[in-house]
């Protein structure tokens, strides 16, 4: 195949001397990723905002990106502000064969919010893009309505057993697991399915945060009835490593290919 997705023609014997050679097809990437477009205005093109925030990593590399669009009291993992991805980020990227994940990754769902999101649903379904769930009534209504989606289980799921994550892949077509867990190599190897696996590429604060009183607190605050936000950094002790990065080779080389990418905030301590 050539870079183009068509089949590639059977040529002649390019004769020696020439300065050029035989055009050959890209082969698949060795890893893929969905990347953060957290803390992007929908305002900035979304192929600019790659180019300056993850200039360093090839678009043939990208699967996908999540971020905010519609409105939703669906939302999880971060506070919803405004949205992050414009409807016309959303068709530049899908043209370009990499998908959206839309974070909808809240705790708490009522089967009247999932209708209430039905026309957010609507309009993006197609088989390059995904739902980020944490909730499996609501990964279980997406399923049976709209079957083009991809299912991710959230990392906010905190699937740390095998069994869990067994399980958690009898509904979801991929899963994210907790960052503390790339440190377990023991534990990553046992994993049956690493296809289906999605890692952190990078980790911030979450990586030993021993409560994650932030996520529930999130879920709350994103249902646009006030609420509070929470942080157990106040309260429980912990190693503060800012933001770090894994090397790839070790998961790779276990058969793992699939990786979550965050970018720094300002202050280091965590990822967007």
């Amino acid at each position: 195949m050539n870079p183009y997705g068509e089949p590639s023609i059977k040529k002649d014997p390019i004769p020696d001397g020439r300065i050029f050679s035989e055009a050959r097809g890209l082969e698949s990437p060795v890893v893929t990723y969905t990347i953060s477009a957290r803390g992007k205005s929908a305002n900035v093109p979304v192929f600019g905002f790659l180019r300056n925030q993850y200039g360093n990593i090839p678009l043939r590399e990208i699967e996908s990106i999540f971020g905010f669009v519609q409105r939703s009291t669906l939302y999880g993992g971060r506070i919803f502000g405004d949205r992050e991805l414009s409807d016309r980020d959303v068709t530049q990227l899908n043209n370009a064969g990499i998908g959206i994940r839309i974070p909808m990754s809240n705790h708490y769902v009522h089967r009247s919010e999932y209708l209430n999101n039905r026309r957010l649903l609507d309009q993006y379904e197609l088989d390059i893009n995904s739902i980020i769930i944490t909730n499996d009534d609501l990964a279980r209504w997406i399923r049976r309505d709209y079957p083009r989606y991809s299912l991710d289980g959230s990392v906010i799921k905190n699937l740390k057993t095998h069994d869990k994550i067994e399980a958690a892949l009898d509904l979801y077509d991929s899963v994210v697991l907790p960052m503390r867990l790339n440190e377990d190599f023991e534990f990553l190897e046992k994993i049956a399915q690493k296809d289906r696996i999605i890692l952190f590429a990078n980790a911030g604060c979450a990586l030993t945060c021993p409560s994650k009183l932030c996520y529930p607190s999130i879920s709350k605050l994103n249902k646009f009835r006030g609420g509070e936000f929470q942080c157990s950094q106040p309260i429980k002790e912990r190693e503060r490593l800012g933001m770090v990065d894994f090397p790839l080779e070790p998961y790779v080389d276990m058969g793992f290919h699939h990786f979550k990418l965050l970018r720094a905030r300002p202050n280091n301590m965590t990822g967007y």
